[in-house]
């Protein structure tokens, strides 16, 4: 009988080991692999509102940048089939990011314990920058190509999306320097569980730049000196943002060189650097051509620097040779991502996740890079380059998306890690006060113990 009831005991430590220390690969946000998968195959509403995880709305991040690379896209711009792929994939991620929130609000009021739960997971509650981030992308659209291409809304609509930037600028700040602080004193981490998921919650502030250089050039239009500080602010964001993401990117090669690569679908993070690189750059790019039209200032003091004649495309110089260097690192990336990738592949079939759709965004980021690229430098290698890359990007999407729409109706793909690791947790605990109580009793000289 004791051997009966520690069995249960063993297994469910082992399991309870092994999700703990797989749970810091992105992968464990996204499905369950050995824990109740024939009850998880078929989930109710209620369930699928509980296992929601803030991973989803990187859905929304590679959705957005495939509207914007519709919109950029070098060749046939102007043709009504682009502009409507554009606006198709805008108000497509659009709704998906309003259903996406709404579930997500439903989630933590419904389940208010699931959210201490989820900050404290070491890899679950690094997603929540994927929020500030899909909201990006449609801001860039909404900038870009709603008020830009076709005039819509005006001074009213412009101040509007300009007003919710400021709000995502706020959110994005609290997602880099809280989840960091969250890091370091809620959660445990390690050389070896280390990914570029740890990437996340510092780029949502080199995304929001990026957005920043976008809207100063609309906001333009109605008042110089507000886009003037919004580029300001861009420009510090992207200059926090981009240190914070070096330093991890120095982190993440010693763990590459120490311990090799990550294993199973966490490989797939290998291609998360681009995202950092790519959006630097371009928001490089987006801000130095906002600081050649605004500067110089024809105020304030005549001897202050921003007066000066050509401080503009001095300015804008510097941010074309700081893109062509991040250009060349993101490319670097790509190649490390492949060869890692390949030795994978190599080794076993990597299982479909919901992490997969982090792998859309950086890509987009990058073909859009080589856009913008082509248009500042008029460089025949950059757009040819670019659209080859972007319709890469747009097969990648439609694989990942049609994989993740056959795992819908199961809601197989539904699954929070944070919430599975307490039921093992309590199993585990449950099986060892059995245990105790079924202890066989022994008799040693007439006394029990």
């Amino acid at each position: 009988m004791a051997n009966s009831v520690k069995r249960p005991v063993i297994q469910a430590r082992k399991l309870f080991q092994r999700r703990t220390a797989d749970s810091h690969g992105p992968h464990t946000c996204t499905m369950s692999r050995n824990v109740g998968t024939d009850t998880l195959r078929r989930k109710s509403l209620k369930d699928i509102v509980r296992h929601f995880t803030p991973a989803w709305f990187a859905v929304t991040m590679g959705t957005g940048s495939i509207a914007i690379l519709f919109h950029n896209f070098p060749y046939a711009t102007d043709s009504s089939v682009m502009r409507a792929f554009t606006l198709v994939f805008f108000f497509f991620n659009l709704a998906l990011y309003i259903l996406f929130s709404a579930v997500s609000a439903a989630r933590y009021i419904l389940f208010p314990g699931i959210w201490s739960r989820m900050i404290r997971h070491p890899v679950q509650s690094l997603y929540i920058g994927t929020f500030p981030m899909g909201a990006t992308t449609l801001i860039n659209i909404a900038s870009a190509d709603i008020f830009e291409t076709y005039g819509f809304g005006g001074k009213p609509f412009i101040y509007t999306v300009w007003a919710c930037w400021w709000i995502n600028v706020a959110i994005s700040f609290t997602c880099c320097f809280g989840m960091m602080h969250i890091m370091a004193t809620l959660q445990h981490h390690t050389l070896k569980s280390m990914t570029t998921v740890w990437l996340l919650p510092v780029v949502t502030l080199i995304v929001g730049s990026s957005a920043g250089g976008v809207l100063a050039q609309a906001v333009q239009i109605y008042s110089p000196s507000y886009a003037l500080l919004t580029a300001t602010v861009s420009a510090c964001m992207l200059a926090i943002g981009l240190s914070l993401s070096l330093m991890l990117f120095t982190i993440y090669v010693l763990r590459v060189i120490v311990y090799g690569y990550p294993e199973g679908a966490s490989v797939m993070s290998v291609f998360l650097p681009l995202g950092p690189c790519g959006q630097a750059a371009y928001s490089l790019l987006k801000l130095g051509s906002a600081f050649t039209s605004l500067l110089p200032l024809d105020y304030g003091d005549p001897a202050g620097v921003l007066r000066k004649p050509g401080t503009g495309e001095t300015m804008e110089v510097m941010c074309v040779v700081g893109a062509l260097v991040l250009w060349s690192l993101a490319s670097m990336w790509i190649l490390f991502a492949i060869l890692g990738l390949g030795y994978t592949l190599r080794r076993g079939r990597i299982a479909f996740r919901l992490s997969f759709w982090g792998t859309v965004f950086p890509n987009g980021v990058y073909a859009n890079l080589n856009f913008a690229l082509a248009t500042t430098l008029s460089s025949p290698f950059f757009r040819v380059w670019g659209s080859i890359y972007a319709v890469g990007t747009l097969i990648l999407w439609a694989s990942i998306f049609v994989s993740t729409i056959r795992m819908v109706p199961s809601g197989r793909i539904f699954d929070a890690p944070c919430l599975e690791e307490v039921i093992i947790g309590t199993i585990a605990r449950e099986a060892e006060k059995s245990e105790e109580t079924t202890k066989p009793v022994q008799v040693v000289g007439g006394t029990c113990i």
